[in-house]
């Protein structure tokens, strides 16, 4: 699985008891029991899909005899139109999970496009697309998971995971040298260390320091272009900072590495998906 089965679990029911709580009274009050339908999840626009292992273990969870059989695979390319998925079950399962299924589908969708499209945009470099920690709470693996659909690669996952000493670090250690310094005698030798820097003089004193990976970190398209002429391939160089679909070309033109772009997951807007119901029919054992 994508993600950890434990936590997904979790997460599910969380979402579930936070929408249903007690009941849903709209589709308990209207809907009957013994009635089966046919539903059908489709894309509304554009897209790459991603997230419908999510989605159909929502439903599963209100009904393991429920049915939800993929029209389409993780990281497909979608059009308006075109059916993502097909439910055969009670149409009480259904209506009731409909709106996480498709909420999460949506959410991971968006990203798994945003992703495709800039993965897309730098296809000539010998770069990387990675998002960063800038995630919904509670929602990270999923997101990270949604990127990966979308072709790109995923940066730490947490601050747990590996050393990345940012400004505020520097200037509580009193300088890039005295930061790398602590953190490589007290982190395991496996753990690399990465330095993000505002100038050219950060990079230089990154260098000095022992710094495993140099992140530029809102630089000017010039100033990232000479500080990866003095790295000279001697460490992978990161860019950060705004960079977006109008950026990314001339930054990937610079020769970094990788790319790292916090709005693959802050400022995703959701895919447009919708689920429409079909047949109806009485139910008869396992549909």
């Amino acid at each position: 699985m994508f993600i950890n089965e434990r936590l997904l679990n979790e997460l599910i029911s969380r979402a579930l008891d936070e929408d249903i709580g007690s009941g849903d009274l709209t589709t308990n009050s209207i809907v009957p029991g013994d009635i089966a339908v046919v539903g059908y999840i489709k894309a509304k626009q554009r897209g790459v899909a991603a997230g419908l292992p999510v989605a159909g273990a929502v439903f599963r969870r209100l009904d393991p005899d429920l049915q939800f059989m993929p029209r389409v695979a993780e990281g497909a390319r979608i059009s308006p139109g075109d059916v993502l998925a097909q439910l055969n079950g009670r149409a009480r399962t259904v209506l009731t999970g409909e709106r996480l299924a498709l909420n999460f589908l949506q959410r991971l969708s968006g990203i798994a496009t945003v992703t495709a499209d800039l993965v897309e945009a730098v296809r000539g470099y010998s770069v990387r697309i990675v998002d960063t920690r800038k995630t919904t709470p509670g929602l990270r693996q999923l997101e990270k998971y949604a990127v990966r659909v979308g072709g790109g690669h995923n940066h730490r996952l947490g601050l747990f995971d590996a050393v990345l000493i940012k400004d505020n670090h520097i200037r509580v250690a009193g300088g890039i040298k005295q930061a790398v310094e602590s953190a490589r005698s007290r982190v395991p030798h496996t753990v690399k260390i990465e330095v993000e820097t505002e100038d050219l003089n950060g990079v230089l004193e990154a260098l000095e320091a022992g710094a495993d990976i140099i992140m530029l970190d809102n630089m000017d398209i010039r100033t990232m272009a000479e500080a990866v002429r003095l790295i000279n391939g001697r460490v992978p160089v990161e860019a950060s900072g705004g960079i977006g679909a109008q950026t990314i070309d001339a930054v990937a033109a610079t020769g970094v590495d990788i790319i790292s772009v916090g709005a693959l997951t802050h400022s995703a807007v959701a895919l447009d998906i919708s689920l429409d119901v079909g047949e109806l029919k009485p139910m008869r054992g396992r549909v």
